[in-house]
């Protein structure tokens, strides 16, 4: 029998290495630049919403907003293929789509800073509905830049980079907004100047998607030309790409879909409650902003950092299985807390818990799309998977302010961990037909 292997420091060094070369570097920066926003007009909207009086129904209802990322394949084609006259020349399609897509989500987030819900819910909304739209878009030329950027081999370093920068985002736009709304404001209780200069300061952090974009360089790829009358247009950049997915994957394509669509549904779903829930159990901004930026920030940048590695290691089915399992689990975890009222420690805890999830389940789940995806299409195609992976749990998450006014926070959160089981069995599946299946030639 021989013996164990152990790994060396030379083994973590080649390892590592990746992770520190200047497009992974890049991947990191916009991948902050990509999760700004998303908070913004969703979660840490909510929080504000919920401070400034607005009914927990009207704060789901108003999560769908969220459902733009479910239609971005929509107009995926023309950011795929569509020229931008002038930046396009410039930078390049990726990257002039990257731009203007940056600059609209700055100019939305100043919309939200100098709105006040309390006066005008319904432009608030507008503005969150821009924000969400130009989001969207930078995801697609993201998408497909990131895609066209590495082999598939390394698309899971890639993806832990995004993730990373991503989920640090997530912490600067929702812990980040919260201590500023704090201290240029009230501690206690809806005070618009704080929560103003809040999205003011998040506006001009997308300054760090804008400066990497015109110091990045393009991917070199060749795209399916799209010459011709506008049916072929239509034919090789929009119907052309679905028709592709399906000759390569076939039957298997039901079971990958059904996969995607499920994955995000527990997580998605509790997400929209999550600061309203905060709000109503009695902790303060200044609590959540340091609990989420001193343990958030760590766990996320440990799950990823772990997901990373585990899908360079392993695949990326075994580490999503265990993504959706301990997404899944972390729900628990926060009907324990609505038991236990306005604890810090056990809030620690929960936190923790959740964002090492998500880090670990984000990364994992990025590889996979991206394992999916043919070059040639590939802002298309991803646009079409990930949407497929927001469109359920999007539309789903609306009910959530009714279900917690009708069933109470504590059933709400037993809801969505079930909500995880489908997630769970599917991977399970593609696991065991990946285990049983022939090897190719």
């Amino acid at each position: 029998m021989p013996p164990p292997t152990v790994s060396t420091p030379s083994d973590w060094r080649t390892t590592l290495a990746p992770y520190l070369e200047g497009l992974t570097v890049r991947m990191f920066l916009l991948g902050f630049a990509a999760g700004l926003p998303l908070l913004l007009a969703l979660s840490t909207l909510s929080f504000r919403l919920r401070e400034a009086g607005v009914d927990l129904a009207a704060i789901g209802y108003a999560s769908w907003v969220g459902l733009v990322y479910g239609f971005k394949w929509c107009w995926s084609p023309l950011v795929d293929r569509l020229p931008l006259p002038g930046l396009t020349t410039r930078l390049g399609q990726r990257q002039g789509w990257l731009l203007l897509a940056q600059l609209a989500v700055a100019g939305g987030l100043v919309g939200l800073a100098l709105t006040d819900p309390r006066q005008a819910l319904g432009r608030t909304v507008s503005f969150a509905l821009f924000v969400a739209f130009a989001s969207a878009t930078q995801d697609i030329a993201l998408d497909a830049y990131r895609i066209e950027s590495a082999d598939a081999a390394r698309q899971g370093i890639l993806a832990a980079a995004y993730q990373t920068g991503y989920r640090l985002a997530m912490m600067w736009s929702s812990a980040g907004t919260l201590w500023i709304a704090t201290r240029l404001g009230s501690r206690n209780g809806y005070d618009q100047f704080g929560w103003q200069a809040a999205y003011l300061v998040m506006a001009a952090s997308m300054a760090v998607g804008v400066l990497t974009v015109l110091c990045s360089r393009e991917p070199d790829t060749r795209r399916v030309s799209v010459a011709g009358s506008l049916w072929a247009w239509l034919r090789e950049a929009l119907l052309e790409p679905f028709a592709d997915f399906l000759r390569r994957y076939r039957w298997q394509a039901v079971l990958t879909l059904l996969l995607i669509t499920t994955y995000r549904l527990s997580d998605t779903v509790l997400a929209v409650m999550v600061n309203p829930f905060y709000v109503d159990m009695g902790y303060t901004k200044d609590q959540i902003a340091a609990v989420s930026n001193v343990y958030g920030v760590v766990m996320t940048l440990t799950g990823a950092f772990l997901g990373g590695v585990l899908v360079s290691r392993r695949g990326s089915l075994w580490p999503l299985w265990l993504g959706a399992l301990l997404s899944s689990g972390t729900n628990l975890l926060f009907a324990m807390l609505s038991l236990m009222g306005p604890h810090l420690a056990a809030l620690v805890v929960v936190i923790s818990a959740e964002y090492l999830a998500t880090g670990l389940a984000s990364a994992a789940f990025v590889a996979y799309l991206s394992s999916l995806t043919n070059v040639g299409y590939s802002a298309t195609q991803y646009a079409l998977l990930s949407s497929m992976m927001l469109l359920l749990p999007k539309w789903a998450a609306g009910f959530s302010g009714s279900a917690v006014a009708t069933f109470g926070y504590t059933k709400f959160f037993v809801g969505t961990a079930l909500l995880g089981l489908p997630a769970i069995l599917l991977v399970s599946l593609a696991l065991r037909f990946n285990r049983h299946a022939p090897a190719q030639s």
